[in-house]
């Protein structure tokens, strides 16, 4: 592992068994919350299909030399690690890389303790990561935002005038945000599909999805100073997965003046490892051109979005997926450096664990959009399904899953999946 960038070089192998084409070499090295039988909900990473028990190795006294307390790793939320920053956890990434890596036999030969810091994945139950304390849902594919805006506004219209000079945002709720698994209910709320009668109660006819990715924070600054753009991926643990399902009916009546709220608050899914910026290191790339130049406090110096391959699948109850969607994350007009540094540039603090997610990623083609609202343009398109059916937004019991990784010269790295499958309204 380089010393100044914390990248783990691509020629390393681990001792422990790495499918072909897994989203998890040693290269990796993720961070999530498991259980499993007999164990507490405690921290982990992975390498291919194994899960690697952190509170096991650490109370071998294995990963004394990182300078983190043992007792971090019996946690059931990886906020305590997070308070050791960047400069702790890129420690505990080269100890572990170190622990397994093929040619070094501490823990590889070291039966008992093999024994019981490996679980087969299979036998783990994935929780979320980090208790989120806040979270903010961005705006920032100008390709969606031109979409949305142009279905609602016009194409003369289709972009609000701030948007082109901040990273438009607004705050969730984050009490109902699920890991990958976990089933979404279809909301009830107000809606109003007949705009020349009165708004009706019932269940959202408009249910949809959100391709989006997530930042988790570390600990910022105290309340009052700010987070400039150059420093802000000090601040950013890693990356997940996100899922942020819309009630497009329901959010399209209460949304003025201000903004998201029923429509959206109802559920959100997140995938449950986090992969670090120092993993997703050799994929760095350029964003997107930005005009008109964004205000001093808004530039950058050096690239700061990754290549970062997305898609979504649909599948019906007992059906066959189909991808509806292939995107990219480098598609995003703001990078995570310019949200953090917008989102606190009033003074803002953010703690550990806060999550802030992209908003939708929409690429530039029609199978690139990242929501049935853009895909089926707003119903008028419906999409046909591998079994012959079709879909203009989505129906009790299809199953929605989001993968995403990077992959160059041979080296993938990735983020598994976030899925949840829609129920009936109660």
């Amino acid at each position: 592992m380089s010393a100044n960038t914390a990248v783990i070089g691509p020629e390393l192998r681990s001792w422990i068994e790495t499918p072909a084409g897994s989203d998890f070499p040693i290269q990796n090295i993720p961070f999530a919350i498991f259980r499993a039988p007999g164990r507490t909900p405690r921290p982990c990473t992975r390498i291919g299909d194994t899960v690697i028990d952190l509170k096991e190795i650490a109370d071998a006294g294995l990963l004394a030399s990182t300078g983190i307390n043992k007792e971090v790793f019996s946690q059931a939320a990886l906020n305590p690690l997070l308070n050791f920053g960047k400069t702790g956890v890129r420690r505990l990434r080269a100890r572990l890389c170190d622990l397994l890596r093929e040619d070094v036999p501490e823990l590889r030969d070291n039966t008992e303790l093999r024994q019981s810091a490996l679980v087969p994945l299979a036998q783990a139950t994935m929780l979320l990561p980090v208790e989120i304390g806040d979270y903010t849902d961005f705006y920032s594919s100008r390709e969606h935002a031109t979409n949305v805006g142009t279905m609602f506004r016009g194409a003369e219209n289709a972009l609000m005038p701030n948007w082109l000079h901040l990273p438009v945002g607004y705050h969730g709720r984050s009490s109902s945000i699920v890991p990958s698994g976990v089933a979404i209910r279809r909301p009830m709320g107000q809606m109003r599909p007949k705009p020349d009668e009165p708004p009706i109660f019932g269940p959202s006819r408009q249910l949809d999805i959100e391709l989006e990715t997530g930042f988790i924070t570390y600990r910022g600054k105290p309340m009052g100073e700010r987070i400039n753009v150059d420093e802000a991926e000090d601040y950013i643990f890693g990356m997940v997965l996100f899922n942020d399902w819309s009630a497009r009916d329901i959010q399209s009546w209460e949304y003025v003046p201000l903004g998201p709220f029923l429509g959206k608050n109802f559920g959100s899914s997140m995938s449950p490892w986090v992969v670090t910026l120092d993993a997703l290191e050799p994929f760095r790339t350029e964003g997107p051109a930005q005009d008109p130049m964004p205000l001093p406090y808004l530039q950058p110096r050096g690239s700061h979005s990754f290549d970062i391959q997305l898609e979504a699948a649909l599948m019906p109850k007992g059906g066959r997926e189909t991808t509806v969607c292939r995107t990219n994350f480098n598609h995003l007009y703001w990078s995570m450096a310019q949200q953090l540094a917008h989102h606190t540039v009033n003074g803002c603090n953010v703690r550990a664990g806060d999550l802030m997610a992209s908003g939708t990623i929409s690429g530039p083609s029609p199978d690139s959009f990242g929501s049935l609202l853009e895909l089926t343009w707003r119903g008028t398109k419906p999409l046909k399904l591998a079994d012959g059916s079709e879909r203009k937004f989505l129906e009790d019991g299809d199953t929605v899953v989001i993968r995403g990784h990077c992959e160059r010269a041979g080296l993938r790295i990735g983020f598994g999946e976030v899925r949840g499958e829609v129920l009936p309204a109660r």
